[in-house]
């Protein structure tokens, strides 16, 4: 894989004390981007379709190609993974959820009523949001109010999901259909934000919409087909410009005041077609914008130049300088952990 960054990317992540990661599914990439000695440092996790990520307070959970993984937070060992000293931060694969091919897109940890971290799935395939339990393949919670029945057909194209205090407030949908993959007819000017506890739209006339997030009291949202990150009125569903991008939006996180966006290259299938911004097609690129919010002005970026065309989600990883999935890069990416051993087996030398 070859990349290339703006000179500030690493300064950036450094003064913001985080590191990002992404998923890729085209690729089947987990990937973590940290840095060590001034310079950008990769690590990777292969995961199958690898889509939404939800990033708690010890764990991580990453949806694939049916099912969903989860990661353990083992931060206690990751200086000890060779080169030891580089690493501040590992999530090691610990089990996964079978749910068949629901079209699993974002996920988001939320407090259940007995304050424990439970997990919330955009099920495309069924048009609804949905939790884990192991006796079902996935439990229906909530569904769009023009969504007739719970149903395999992917009737609206429900995306993207944003937590606020800890329960899902809003939605983006690429149209309001009812009919099976109706969305596909109408995909490039019908998108909407619901708000969850409601049904009600919040805004209407999107192209293409996905991740939707809530922070420091505003409402954003990638107008995905226009390559636009917008900052919505809640109240009267106006919506204003923050930037453009150069890339198909999809995968939003925002941190101290910057928002990070995953940027993709389109395939030439029926599902892009007609965007508005597939008529810049030779034009985009794949990797990760940084914005600042106050100004709409693109500060750093990351671009991918062979290897991965489309990025699904951004999340960012606070406090954390450079987090790893396992052992050292070219090598076997396994790490063990055995009772009664206080270092990783296989990770140092």
């Amino acid at each position: 894989m070859r990349y290339r960054h703006s000179d500030l990317f690493p300064q950036v992540l450094g003064e913001a004390a985080c590191s990002l990661l992404i998923s890729t599914y085209q690729a089947g990439q987990l990937i973590a981007v940290g840095v060590a000695d001034g310079r950008l440092h990769f690590a990777f996790r292969r995961f199958d379709q690898a889509m939404g990520i939800a990033l708690g307070v010890d764990r991580l959970a990453v949806g694939g190609k049916g099912g969903v993984w989860s990661l353990q937070e083992h931060s206690e060992i990751a200086s000890a993974i060779e080169p030891t000293g580089r690493y501040d931060r590992c999530w090691l694969p610990r089990s996964s959820t079978v749910t068949g091919e629901i079209q699993c897109h974002e996920i988001a940890w939320g407090r259940s009523e007995s304050d424990e971290p439970e997990l919330w799935i955009v099920n495309t395939l069924f048009s609804c949001l949905a939790g884990l339990d192991p006796r079902y393949s996935f439990v229906p919670r909530w569904r769009p109010s023009f969504i007739s029945q719970l149903a395999a057909q992917d009737r609206c194209h429900l995306n993207g999901l944003a937590m606020r205090n800890g329960s899902p407030a809003y939605v983006t949908v690429m149209a309001p259909t009812d009919e099976p993959r109706g969305w596909r007819e109408v995909r490039n000017d019908r998108g909407l934000v619901l708000d969850v506890p409601s049904g009600e739209a919040v805004t209407s006339g999107l192209s293409m919409p996905h991740s939707p997030r809530w922070y420091d009291g505003s409402l954003y949202v990638l107008n995905s087909g226009m390559g636009c990150l917008e900052r919505v009125d809640p109240a009267t569903g106006h919506r204003d410009l923050v930037a453009a991008v150069p890339g198909y939006a999809r995968g939003l996180a925002i941190h101290r005041g910057l928002a990070f966006i995953g940027l993709s290259k389109i395939r030439e299938t029926a599902i892009f077609g007609g965007a508005p911004i597939a008529a810049h097609h030779d034009q985009l690129k794949c990797g990760v914008g940084i914005i600042e919010l106050a100004t709409g002005n693109t500060i750093a970026t990351l671009q991918f130049a062979n290897g991965v065309e489309e990025i699904f989600d951004v999340q960012v990883a606070p406090e954390t300088r450079c987090p790893t999935f396992g052992g050292p890069p070219g090598e076997s990416d396994e790490v063990w952990l055995l009772p009664g051993h206080r270092e990783p087996v296989g990770a140092a030398r």
